[in-house]
């Protein structure tokens, strides 16, 4: 092919590097804003034009031939440094702007996280918030994430984390159970009630909590507990205890409204559960060598608004 009609495979080149990436055509598609189909015929061309297959494949995967491989190593880092170069340009007008894609545990998210978008958004115009619910541990450099919120006890050591605050796990019930069950005075009573838990691996769920001691230490308390009821969310978990299912043990985050509502009440306070739930939340981002403006001010707006922890 002549240099003139290569000029016209750039973006190509772009995609197919997007493609090695994702591994699918359609998580490659959401990657760029564009759609399947698009995406498809955009490889199809390049193939054409190349006169030779770039890519195998398959009813679950995709991966790249030696030469969609070889095209995808040798012009990654021009794409690179493209971005780069733009990014830097556009941030020397002062106006932040762009995309900022953001993971987040499910949970929070939906808590807390959205609370603090309007003022952000309002403050910055040109900015659009792309917010991904989940409670997995997603790969920010090839999901294409700029920023994770990570709920976890210590800093992921990986990527660039800084603390946004400390997180707590509380035991609560609805007003209604413990007038029909009654108030546990300590968690040895647990076992007479029903607990709405997290399941964890081996289907049993334990619980341990732990009481400063004036004289011989902390004392530490592990116990198992039963219910009628296990999720995998903290959110399900709270609307069970609303429902006066049971006693539910929850991260601050999750159980901060329904507190403040006085539709839950907390138990065992003189009692820290310990285990259950990480104790930190982290705002993580990858190693970049220019962080764009829209996220440097977006990730400095989270730091000053979960500075103050929960209740917040």
């Amino acid at each position: 092919m002549e240099i003139q009609n290569i000029e016209g495979l750039w973006t190509h080149l772009h995609w197919l590097g997007v493609l090695a990436e994702q591994g699918s055509f359609t998580r490659a598609a959401v990657r760029l804003g564009v759609s399947k189909a698009a995406m498809s015929q955009r490889i199809a061309e390049l193939e054409r034009a190349a006169g030779i297959p770039l890519v195998h494949r398959t009813t679950r995967s995709v991966r790249l031939t030696e030469a969609g491989q070889h095209l995808v190593d040798g012009t990654r880092k021009h794409y690179e440094d493209i971005a780069l170069q733009f990014a830097t340009v556009r941030d020397q007008a002062g106006t932040a702007r762009g995309v900022v894609r953001v993971t987040a545990p499910v949970a929070f998210a939906r808590q807390q996280l959205t609370r603090k978008l309007p003022i952000f958004l309002s403050e910055n115009p040109e900015v659009h918030i792309q917010l991904d619910l989940s409670d997995r541990i997603v790969s920010l450099a090839t999901e294409g994430f700029d920023l994770a919120i990570r709920h976890s006890s210590e800093a992921p050591d990986t990527h660039i984390a800084t603390r946004l605050c400390e997180s707590r796990s509380v035991v609560v019930a609805a007003q209604t159970y413990l007038e029909k069950h009654g108030i546990p005075s300590s968690p040895y009573e647990l076992s007479e009630h029903q607990c709405l838990y997290y399941p964890r691996l081996g289907g049993e769920a334990t619980w341990t909590f732990e009481r400063p001691g004036r004289r011989s230490g902390a004392e530490r308390i592990s116990l198992k507990v039963s219910g009628p009821f296990s999720a995998n969310n903290s959110e399900a978990l709270r609307d069970a205890a609303l429902e006066g299912l049971g006693i539910a043990l929850l991260p601050d985050f999750s159980a901060q409204t329904a507190i403040q509502s006085r539709l839950l009440v907390p138990l065992l306070q003189g009692w820290q559960a310990t285990g259950a739930f990480a104790s930190q939340l982290y705002l993580v981002r990858p190693y970049i060598p220019h962080v764009p403006l829209a996220v440097s001010r977006f990730a400095s707006h989270l730091r000053a608004e979960f500075a103050k922890g929960f209740p917040c």
